[in-house]
């Protein structure tokens, strides 16, 4: 363990916060953890015409919903700032003269341009191995512009003077960066810089094998956020993304990922995206929650799709959300699912009432209200009961009931266990909701 060891991770604020971005910075905060070292967070905002403080504050806001702080950098403080590019113009001017006075620079029709050593360069990289990058060519390889005519700095020039100013130990990021590697050793050494580690992580692709973009399903960590996803299992998925503990476990903790997690064991080849996989680890995660965490977090989804829990007493709500337990994979499927235990006015479903809402059944699902008015102790057993005797009266089989009875009282084909909902909701309400029902056939 070295407290000698310190990433970063330097997104843009130019959107929200991308996927590929939350994984790199998962895996720079995973090394971080597991050396005792320390996650710095620099916002690279010198693009002036895209960046936003709104931008800024979506990054911090899905870092943190992830779970992941940071120990140096915007809302952290530390010694070796400011963070954000827009503000260290002084510094960056400094190393701009280390290299005029080194004559590694020249000015070219109002840029200024990085004159390169021509030589081979060869990066050790943690992940991808020994590489060789040959600049011997200007044809291939070009001076490349550090500064633009408008005075506006490029990525390679001030991510490098960042990461030395910063004492990056260990540059962790994704592997499109990586021809940009000798580029950035080229400067280092220009500037007699030690260099850090490499690490360059694998891509994200989509199923099809293209490259994940912005506009792909899943690409925004707001997806998630928005989409009823827990934390700790979308953190759970990034992990698999490119790493895995070997013995095939897709649930795993996180504690147990930063003991485990060495750059060494990062896969070499593409991670493959599957919001499916993804979305079915979060049901894991929701089957296993606790009780109360389990029950804010549906009553947060309801209230969020616009239904007035204040009307209800608590014991009627947390009644009907247990029984909506370990149903669904994410909290935005609760409420078409369970919605039904909170308005009266919902909507059939259409498939449902093309088969089940037909002429034969209009007398069975009479009978079945009767059969119900009945009832004194109106609980799930006795319920159960009437139906089933209902059924053996008409002679028919038990499906033949269940279905329309479902549709009448719930609007859905599916959803919680049938005997379980009618004693909830209370023998007022679902006879009212029959009756509603047989005026629809």
């Amino acid at each position: 363990m070295s407290s000698d060891i310190r990433v970063r991770f330097a997104p843009s604020p130019t959107g929200f916060l991308h996927i590929g971005g939350a994984r790199t910075a998962l895996f720079n905060w995973l090394y971080a953890k597991h050396t005792g070292g320390t996650l710095v967070l620099r916002v690279e905002d010198t693009d002036r015409a895209r960046n936003t403080e709104e931008a800024a504050r979506a990054i911090y806001d899905g870092l943190r919903w992830l779970g992941l702080d940071w120990d140096e950098g915007p809302e952290a403080g530390g010694d070796l700032g400011p963070y954000f590019q827009s503000e260290r113009e002084t510094i960056y001017q400094t190393y701009l003269e280390k290299l005029r006075d080194a004559d590694r620079i020249y000015d070219d029709a109002g840029a200024v341009r990085f004159r390169f050593a021509r030589e081979k360069v060869v990066v050790d990289d943690e992940i991808c191995g020994h590489i060789e990058f040959d600049m011997t060519s200007p044809e291939t390889n070009p001076d490349m512009t550090i500064r633009r005519p408008d005075g506006s700095w490029i990525f390679h020039f001030v991510n490098v003077v960042d990461d030395i100013e910063m004492k990056i130990s260990h540059v962790i990021r994704g592997e499109d960066h990586l021809s940009n590697t000798p580029k950035h050793v080229q400067l280092y050494r220009a500037f007699g810089a030690p260099l850090p580690r490499f690490a360059h992580i694998p891509l994200i692709l989509n199923k099809d094998g293209s490259k994940m973009s912005k506009r792909d399903q899943g690409a925004s960590i707001n997806t998630y956020i928005d989409g009823g996803y827990l934390p700790e299992a979308v953190r759970n998925y990034l992990c698999l993304l490119g790493w895995s503990p070997k013995d095939n476990r897709e649930k795993i903790e996180i504690e147990e990922v930063g003991r485990l997690f060495e750059l060494g064991k990062i896969h070499r080849k593409n991670a493959s995206f599957d919001l499916d996989k993804c979305t079915w680890l979060n049901g894991e995660y929701v089957r296993e929650l606790s009780d109360d965490r389990f029950h804010d977090l549906a009553r947060q989804a309801l209230e969020k799709a616009g239904i007035d829990l204040g009307k209800f007493s608590p014991d009627y709500v947390r009644a009907a959300l247990e029984t909506c337990k370990g149903k669904f994979k994410i909290f935005s499927e609760l409420p078409p699912y369970g919605g039904f235990y909170f308005s009266d006015e919902f909507e059939y479903n259409a498939e449902g009432v093309a088969k089940h809402f037909v002429s034969e059944n209009k007398p069975r699902l009479l009978s079945v209200r009767e059969a119900f008015a009945a009832v004194e102790n109106f609980d799930a057993a006795n319920l159960e009961a009437a139906l089933k005797a209902m059924a053996a009266q008409l002679g028919v089989k038990v499906g033949a009931l269940v279905h329309p009875t479902r549709l009448a009282v719930t609007g859905s084909n599916a959803g919680p266990s049938l005997y379980h909902l009618l004693e909830i909701l209370g023998k007022d309400k679902v006879l009212a909701r029959i009756d509603r029902a047989l005026s629809k056939f």
